[in-house]
């Protein structure tokens, strides 16, 4: 049996917000404003990311952007591995993504394949303007020809080495931490 051994905390929670706060403003000034701009967090932990840079962008600007949540359950290339009966919850996208420039939001960028399904997942919903990807954490190891256009903190890892980001929603801590197999 494998087991998980933590090697170092990568971000703490003060170090975590001094990130999204930089984060929400490359958003924001890469896209001149937030006219028509949608954050939408990948289930599970790209929701409280894009939440809190649709804080702190509201925080700064005065106005808040559009925000949503993408479930992508059914469009993972992976989904008979997962279980034999997978948990579909419900995707919330505030109006129509026709036309908006959307920042898809997770909390890892590894092989590419969970931001290939929102991918999918998001074109079923209609046809952005543009989509551009959010992540807080980028460890490398592409599969798929795809990258973050806004990047907390980029990390070299191991096949294996695991990067587990808690927040504070939905795991009352709040950190990122690089842990090990052994």
């Amino acid at each position: 049996m494998t087991e998980l051994v933590t090697k170092s905390t990568l971000l703490d929670q003060a170090q975590i917000a001094r990130v999204m706060r930089r984060m929400a403003g490359e958003v924001v000034e890469r896209n001149n404003g937030i006219d028509k701009l949608m954050l939408i967090g990948i289930r599970t932990r790209g929701v409280p990311l894009a939440d809190a840079m649709v804080r702190e962008i509201e925080r700064v600007e005065g106005a808040r952007p559009l925000e949503g949540i993408l479930d992508i359950t059914l469009y993972r290339d992976d989904l008979s591995t997962i279980a034999p009966q997978p948990v579909v919850k419900e995707s919330k996208l505030p109006e129509p993504i026709d036309g908006c420039t959307v920042v898809l939001c997770d909390d890892v960028l590894y092989t590419g394949r969970t931001i290939r399904a929102a991918m999918d997942a998001l074109m079923d919903y209609g046809r952005p303007k543009t989509v551009q990807l959010a992540v807080l954490v980028d460890r490398g190891h592409r599969e798929l020809p795809i990258h973050a256009d806004f990047v907390g903190e980029k990390v070299r890892t191991s096949d294996s080495e695991v990067i587990k980001v808690s927040f504070m929603d939905t795991d009352g801590v709040e950190e990122v931490k690089l842990l090990d197999r052994v």
